[in-house]
């Protein structure tokens, strides 16, 4: 299917080119909605010639002022007239948010982060603290290892837990434990939950660059996760042990924010509970679970297995502390 419609002021083609997903309400192979021009930018901007790009630090700069100048022109009250159209070129349904009028957003940044109406992301066994659960209206893949989903999704030079948190003692912990990586396009909901319950043990802030989060930049050379600029909790569970949540800016994301509460350590946080937002643009979330501590869903492990994202929502089952029953609903 394909149309004609107006995004920030220019015509673009609606095609389904984005990436096939699985949608896991249905089971059904889908392609994501992505505007024909974005899909042309990534496939200019991910290529050999990126990686001398890289080197001379042109493209950082030019993603630090892109980021900066979309962000200004995202939180300006002529913003709000790009509300409709972005709406209707991703068929984002408004029933499932707070205020569904759209017209009560004061600017497309307001409209960005908007809030979920109670109810419509109900949290899988909330009460049971050995189920870890989605953490963030996306498309996830899960691997068993660090080391496995290197080999399959992010491909760059560089990447690991240690250089992801600039930490060599806190990354290790994590090394050879399994990984969820959630990838979130611009139309999503863009406030994210933690997956399980336990205490804040540790936060940090880090400043970074603003690449592109697509499956074309993770399966580029270039380590976009340990450049773009991130938050980090470290959450200690009894039935998890300690589990590492990053939350990842990028290309047009102007803030990452983990929410002052969950900053502090000592103070406590339940499954389900919003943890933080990202302002304009696509993001990434990386959840690490100490080795042995996590068995992920059967789906997206399959899925994950042939570098298929699973597209879930908030509060969907991730998976199971080790050794607990398994159970079928989501």
């Amino acid at each position: 299917m394909s149309h004609t419609t107006v995004i920030n002021g220019s015509q673009v083609q609606n095609r389904e080119v984005g990436w096939i997903t699985i949608e896991r309400k249905t089971g059904k192979h889908m392609r994501e909605q992505q505007p024909l021009w974005k899909k042309l930018k990534l496939l200019l901007l991910f290529n050999p010639l990126t990686e001398w790009l890289d080197t001379t630090h042109l493209m950082r700069l030019y993603l630090h002022h892109a980021a900066i100048e979309e962000g200004k022109e995202e939180a300006s009250p002529a913003s709000r007239n790009r509300i409709k159209a972005f709406v209707d070129f991703y068929r984002i349904n408004m029933n499932d948010f707070t205020p569904s009028d759209i017209t009560a957003y004061a600017t497309f940044e307001d409209f960005f982060v908007r809030a979920h109406k109670p109810g419509s992301r109900p949290i899988y066994r909330k009460d049971d603290p050995t189920a870890a659960v989605i953490v963030a209206d996306s498309r996830v893949v899960a691997y068993e290892a660090v080391a496995e989903s290197k080999k399959i999704w992010i491909k760059g030079n560089d990447f690991s837990i240690t250089n992801l948190v600039m930490d060599k003692q806190l990354g290790p912990k994590f090394a050879d434990g399994p990984v969820a990586s959630f990838r979130l396009s611009p139309q999503d909901y863009h406030r994210y939950h933690s997956p399980v319950s336990g205490t804040i043990k540790q936060f940090r802030s880090m400043p970074g660059d603003y690449y592109e989060v697509d499956p074309i930049a993770l399966q580029s050379q270039v380590d976009i996760l340990t450049r773009n600029a991130r938050d980090y909790v470290v959450i200690e569970t009894k039935e998890f042990g300690d589990v590492l949540f990053v939350a990842i800016g990028a290309s047009q994301v102007g803030t990452v924010r983990i929410h002052p509460q969950y900053q502090q350590p000592g103070n406590q946080i339940q499954k389900g509970d919003e943890l933080g937002i990202f302002q304009f643009g696509g993001s990434s979330i990386i959840v690490a679970f100490q080795k042995g501590r996590i068995q992920f869903d059967e789906d997206i492990l399959k899925a994950s297995k042939n570098a298929i994202a699973v597209d879930v929502e908030v509060g969907m089952s991730l998976g199971r502390a080790v050794g607990e029953k398994v159970h079928d609903e989501l």
